[in-house]
């Protein structure tokens, strides 16, 4: 009998496990499910026929091993600093792997092994990276085969809340990992190719240096650069274009907004407070302004941050609860940053009838027959519930649909890859149609970097 092993069973997983259970049957392949907590895999898999719940703790190198030798397929839903030792047990024990995220240098330092082997070891297959990916090489290749030349290519992706849910100033909850969004931008500066030069803007500026889209038919947005917009020129053949960014996507003013946490030193994850469990809100505002036992909190902040009391940057700051004397931290030790995501979680958490959306946009531009052109391409989806939010799809089925193919032979280039060869993304992206996850393309005209000018 053939298996998938699915290790992980959090909440991008919903989709994921949701197609393969509908294919299993068909397909003739069974699921095994494993995850530190045997009741959280056991909810998801229920009395299904062709699906089974282990305990698989990633840390235990004789569960891991042990699974993994039982598999023909696996998905590693884990964050990505766990995926190598699995990573490694596939190339041992010769089972393909697929993952959602970005390949790591340990990761590709398995290419030789697994190709020797005939493996096919799939990462950076969900969203982002991933769907982003797929949609942008289809059009790029498409592009290449005309004969044209391209001039511009801009990427931006963003996990934002549904319009319906929309009920904070921030017009942001959290749709993905917390901490991932606290410690957005930070590890160095963010590096992107603009009419052919060379731009790089460090952290403490990243906020205050937006792009503005207008999406048809979904209104004005925002996205900062991410950190390397570069590292994918060489991968999607575009080591010559003259400008080349990939941001994340916001509504406009929240980048401005979040920029005063970055002033004040709230975003920092380096160093941890002293008493920070039994520490207030209000406490921890305080200890990044200037001591005067004169001045209320809130007067000190509004005048290091310059912020009008009319501002709607201060009513923002006032629907966080930063100031509130009676609410704990209650984390020890805890750095400035993982305060911050404690005090965000508690307004920024999605309620249980509240839906997110998924809005991605890429532009090309290129030069066909001595004309400049340039084509946009978006995707806005919107989840059902919380169990299967836009979030998880876009991240869970690329995966499901990969492993699937893998599994049937459908895609057979060995060694650790992402999605990038047409065998992989032209079939995905089509099936991906039929769960709402479609491309709209249109010509506009040429905004981007004359040559010739």
């Amino acid at each position: 009998m053939r298996n998938i092993l699915i290790i992980g069973a959090g909440r991008s997983s919903s989709s994921l496990i949701k197609y393969l259970l509908e294919k299993s049957s068909e397909e003739n392949f069974r699921i095994i499910i494993g995850d530190v907590s045997l009741d959280n895999a056991q909810s998801i898999v229920g009395n299904h026929p062709n699906a089974s719940a282990i305990v698989l703790d990633v840390f235990d190198k004789k569960q891991r091993k042990e699974a993994v030798q039982k598999a023909s397929v696996v998905i590693s839903m884990l964050p990505a600093r766990f995926h190598l030792e699995v990573a490694k047990d596939c190339v041992a024990f010769e089972k393909h792997l697929v993952t959602a995220s970005y390949i790591s240098e340990e990761m590709k330092a398995l290419d030789t092994a697994a190709k020797e082997k005939g493996l096919v070891l799939m990462n950076e297959i969900g969203l982002d990276p991933g769907i982003d990916h797929m949609s942008a090489m289809q059009v790029i290749d498409r592009i290449h085969e005309s004969g044209a030349k391209m001039l511009l290519f801009e990427s931006f992706c963003g996990g934002l809340v549904a319009p319906e849910s929309d009920t904070n100033l921030w017009n942001y909850k959290f749709t993905w990992n917390p901490r991932n969004v606290v410690l957005a931008g930070q590890g160095g500066a963010a590096m992107f190719i603009q009419e052919g030069t060379y731009k790089y803007i460090p952290y403490h500026k990243l906020f205050r240096r937006t792009e503005f889209l207008t999406i048809n038919g979904h209104g004005k947005f925002e996205a900062y650069a991410n950190r390397d917009s570069l590292k994918y020129r060489n991968i999607y053949g575009l080591d010559n274009v003259p400008t080349m960014y990939r941001g994340t996507i916001r509504k406009v003013g929240f980048s401005r907004a979040w920029n005063t946490f970055i002033e004040l030193g709230m975003t920092d994850d380096t160093y941890t407070i002293e008493n920070s469990e039994t520490m207030s809100y209000r406490d921890f505002t305080n200890l990044f302004l200037a001591y005067n036992p004169n001045d209320s909190v809130e007067l000190k902040l509004r005048s290091y941050l310059k912020i009008e009391q009319d501002d709607i940057m201060w009513s923002k700051l006032l629907e966080l609860d930063l100031f509130n004397p009676t609410k704990k931290v209650g984390i020890k030790n805890a750095t400035p940053a993982q305060i911050l995501q404690k005090i965000l979680s508690d307004q920024w958490t999605l309620e249980k009838e509240d839906k997110d959306m998924i809005v991605m946009h890429h532009k090309f531009g290129y030069e066909a027959n001595g004309k400049q052109q340039q084509l946009e391409s978006s995707m806005i989806i919107n989840g059902d519930d919380q169990t299967y939010t836009a979030m998880a799809k876009t991240v869970g089925l690329p995966v499901a649909m990969a492993a699937l193919r893998i599994l049937n032979g459908k895609i057979k280039t060995p060694g650790v890859q992402l999605p990038i060869q047409k065998e992989v993304y032209e079939p995905i992206l089509k099936e991906l149609e039929d769960y709402g996850i479609i491309f709209t393309e249109k010509e506009v005209p040429y905004l981007g970097y004359n040559p010739k000018g």
